[in-house]
């Protein structure tokens, strides 16, 4: 391993900055993007500051649109960052706010002041206790990665530490991190990388971030473009444009990479969000660094107001389908397994057909659901509940194979079969 680290070490002092590469989307692609993300904020729920964060990095810093997410996300600090976010919630209101030429420690909001950062640094405390006591964190290692991004970034304490710990994590060939907490995890640490002059945690940041972007540019060889799966591309697409000094003298075939992208027709918002960055050049290690005086006329809906979008267009009468709907669980209590028919119009969601089927039969096909950042997560069905403690979680599948989709995006097939099975991840 030193080996590698010295190598790395020699060619980081050959080459200055972050390797440029050639990709950038069109800007057709750009804009129906842009007008997407626009289209999904609902004055009815909970703001999404990684929109926000994307719209920023990609230069659509003059709508109305984003002037309304971000007085709502300032409020929404103001309410809940103390109270009920996790470190993870936290750490990307910080993103955002920094991208927004907003200071983190001065959040006001509701006739309220709240310093975001000292919460933040509070709450990876938490993690970084947990991690070191029990081995795994109080949450997630993503929440950790994004916790350690937005402390480097705001260039307050407690980063180092961090960035330390998901190194190891990297290196522990046991660990098997998803594609999406490797590529946040790299992200931190690369902005560590940049702001300590500690040798020897700079030599363990270069092995990790060579491990980290060497393996996705194997999977993308290897997979004709893909890494690991569309809704993990856009992080491994911004690591990738982002670090390439960490990966050279291999070069980088990002067209290929963006061509994946290209064949997918983006809707889930916070998808769209994460791969937006990208495509334009762009990651959330620029969060800090944006001209917020400048504006673009990237968005086709610059000069519109905010209230006509949300969700006042009539919808034409569409034919029904119908979808097979099971619920399964083997694993824990009493067992069951319950099927059912429901009939819902074309192209709607699963989460549709979830509420369908409870309508017929509430006490066998209650469900409740928790808002996400992704959109609404299934957390318990028949009165069964997920549990982080044990690591369960309602899995849902088609002939199958786990659904890439989450319930409020995924639309099921005229005579689709739907299984919700009670697991363990």
């Amino acid at each position: 391993m030193l080996g590698v680290a010295f190598g790395i070490g020699v060619l980081l002092a050959l080459v200055d900055g972050t390797a440029a590469h050639c990709c950038v989307a069109p800007h057709q692609l750009v804009s129906k993007m842009l007008e997407r993300l626009e289209e999904s904020v609902k004055v009815d729920e909970l703001p999404n500051p990684s929109i926000l964060l994307a719209m920023n990095l990609a230069g659509a810093t003059g709508t109305n649109t984003r002037k309304w997410l971000l007085q709502q996300i300032q409020e929404e600090a103001v309410k809940r960052a103390q109270k009920d976010m996790t470190s993870g919630e936290v750490a990307l209101y910080v993103l955002t706010l920094l991208s927004s030429c907003q200071n983190p420690q001065h959040v006001q909001a509701l006739g309220q002041t709240i310093n975001l950062l000292q919460v933040l640094q509070e709450k990876t405390d938490e993690e970084m206790a947990s991690l070191e006591l029990e081995g795994v964190p109080k949450t997630t290692l993503y929440s950790v990665s994004l916790d350690a991004l937005g402390l480097c970034l705001a260039e307050a304490g407690g980063y180092q530490g961090a960035s330390v710990a998901l190194a190891k994590q990297v290196l522990t060939p046991e660990s098997h991190l998803s594609v999406d907490t490797r590529a946040m995890a790299a992200l931190a640490m690369a902005c560590t990388y940049s702001q300590t002059d500690l040798y020897d945690v700079q030599e363990l940041l270069q092995e990790a971030l060579w491990v980290v972007t060497n393996s996705f540019l194997n999977e993308q060889e290897e997979k004709g473009g893909m890494i690991g799966n569309i809704y993990s591309m856009g992080l491994a697409l911004q690591v990738l444009g982002a670090t390439g000094k960490f990966y050279f003298p291999r070069e980088w075939d990002c067209a290929q990479a963006f061509s994946v992208v290209y064949s997918h027709d983006y809707h889930q918002p916070m998808a769209i969000a994460q791969v937006l960055p990208a495509l334009v050049g762009m990651s959330y290690l620029e969060a800090a660094s944006l001209d917020c005086t400048a504006s673009t006329s990237m968005s086709p809906t610059l000069q519109s107001s905010l209230s006509p979008k949300l969700g006042t267009t009539a919808v034409p009468r569409v034919a029904d389908i119908t979808v097979h709907y099971s619920i399964i669980n083997k694993l824990q209590g009493r067992h069951f397994s319950c099927t059912t028919s429901v009939r819902v119009p074309d192209g709607s969601t699963l989460l549709k057909v979830l509420q369908a089927a409870e309508a017929e039969k509430p006490d066998v096909f209650s469900f409740k659901t928790e808002q996400t950042s992704w959109g609404p997560m299934v957390v318990s069905i028949h009165g069964l509940a997920a549990n982080p403690d044990d690591k369960t979680y309602w899995q849902f599948l088609s002939s199958g194979d786990a659904l890439q989709e989450g319930v409020g995006t995924y639309k099921p097939r005229n005579g689709e079969h739907i299984q919700a099975v009670f697991s363990i991840y």
